[in-house]
């Protein structure tokens, strides 16, 4: 199907329609943005913000990649609206594909629901990492932390940046766009994405970090098979 569609064009992905790996490069490869409307699953007294996820190429990126380009996934709320705009211009030219979950606008709408449409690209393997802002970035490093198999790390300046990916193998980053300024933001970003996890000792540690969220996730599991 994703072959049809013309290069450089938009396709809507039919709500509930599994979109594979292998589509998504496809449609980066030709320029194609997916655009995928779904709702957070949650307890249905809980209103949620609408999430719409568009795949944008990155131009930056050799052809000869192919299917190896890693992508990024990104979202914000009202607060982060615009600051994502620019963080997402800055994540293409260096050579990322991008999965833009919103928000569109400055509208208002809830944190939580963008964080963890992010945060689920990446636990699921859809997106290498995921970068999400919001007013001050704890929130949304608090919700996206809830998903396993995430580690999300706010940061405010590169030495944060790096630590995060040195010693705690953070997979997303949380930005606060009413403390951090564009031209930062933008310095953390190209930092905390070209950092490499250290390994060695860093690695058993966050190995015990993993093990803390699998051990609560089987607690949970127990929890949801008792009459």
């Amino acid at each position: 199907m994703i072959r049809q569609v013309p290069p450089g064009s938009s396709y809507d992905v039919p709500a509930g329609a599994l979109v594979t790996p292998l589509a998504r490069q496809v449609a980066l490869e030709r320029g194609i943005n997916l655009v995928e409307e779904e709702r957070i699953r949650g307890r249905p007294a809980i209103k949620t913000s609408p999430v719409r996820s568009t795949v944008i190429p990155s131009p930056a990126v050799n052809s000869q990649l192919g299917f190896n380009q890693k992508i990024v996934a990104l979202g914000a709320d009202h607060g982060g609206y615009e600051l994502k705009e620019k963080i997402k211009a800055i994540v293409v030219e260096s050579g990322y594909g991008v999965i833009d979950c919103g928000t569109d606008s400055t509208d208002s709408v809830d944190y939580p629901d963008f964080a963890y449409a992010v945060a689920r690209l990446v636990a699921d393997g859809r997106a290498w990492r995921g970068i999400i802002i919001d007013g001050a970035g704890i929130g949304s490093c608090m919700a996206a932390n809830k998903v396993p198999g995430i580690r999300a790390a706010m940061c405010y300046d590169q030495a944060t940046a790096v630590n995060s990916r040195e010693h705690n193998n953070a997979n997303v980053l949380t930005l606060g766009a009413g403390l951090t300024g564009p031209n930062l933001a933008g310095q953390i970003v190209r930092t905390w994405l070209s950092t490499e996890f250290g390994g060695g000792r860093h690695a058993r540690r966050v190995d015990k970090i993993d093990a803390i969220g699998q051990r609560y996730m089987k607690k949970a599991d127990i929890k949801d098979q008792l009459p």
